[in-house]
């Protein structure tokens, strides 16, 4: 008994801690899929494409998303609307596709919330917080006030680790992503509540 109509793979972890990395390492071995990216109201940029950096909509078709409760999370920031949306994602599952969420902790939550019953969840983490900072500062990339605040932000999440059905330590970046390939392979197995009852009833066929 297999799920053909799809299965959500939610990735959560503290910025540092390589989720965008081990993806990269996993995606060419785990079947087809679907990256969850962000539906805005701003702009088109330079560079930028439809669909693949963010999916590029008007005001009022960004409204009409939330008065039918199609975002999973939205803000509103700078003038222009940010949201994830799930009409892309239910697009996916439909063609039996794994739909891969990298969120936090609280769009864990929500995910979870709604569609509990097809998702897998996986929170990625470096062995300890030095080892967090040290990433970080090596990166080169971030004010030491930025650094701090993605310090401070990943104490809090860390605290979240239990509510995940997996927690992958990216110590060794291969071996990490061979345990987070296993972990993306098993999610598609995983069974909506609804086909297991169907599955019950029917067994009991004498």
């Amino acid at each position: 008994m297999n799920n053909d109509s799809g299965a959500i793979l939610v990735i959560s972890g503290p910025s540092g801690s390589g989720k965008s990395t081990l993806l990269n390492e996993i995606t060419s071995d785990i079947g087809e899929y679907y990256f969850s990216i962000s539906t805005t109201t701003r702009k088109i940029r330079k560079g930028e494409t439809d669909g693949v950096h963010y999916h590029f909509v008007s005001e009022e078709e960004f409204k009409k998303d939330i008065k039918d409760d199609d975002f999973l999370e939205y803000a509103f920031v700078h003038g222009n609307y940010y949201g994830t949306s799930l009409k892309p994602a239910q697009s996916a599952l439909k063609s039996g596709k794994l739909v891969i969420f990298d969120i936090d902790v609280q769009g864990n939550t929500v995910v979870n919330n709604r569609l509990g019953d097809i998702t897998t969840s996986v929170f990625i983490s470096p062995p300890s917080l030095s080892i967090l900072k040290y990433r970080l500062e090596s990166r080169k990339t971030d004010t030491q006030e930025v650094i701090d605040r993605r310090i401070m932000m990943a104490k809090k999440e860390i605290q979240h680790i239990s509510e995940y059905d997996y927690l992958v330590i990216n110590d060794n970046l291969q071996e990490a992503a061979q345990t987070l390939k296993s972990i993306a392979k098993a999610s598609r197995l995983k069974i909506p509540m609804q086909d297991i009852n169907e599955f019950a009833q029917r067994w009991e066929d004498i």
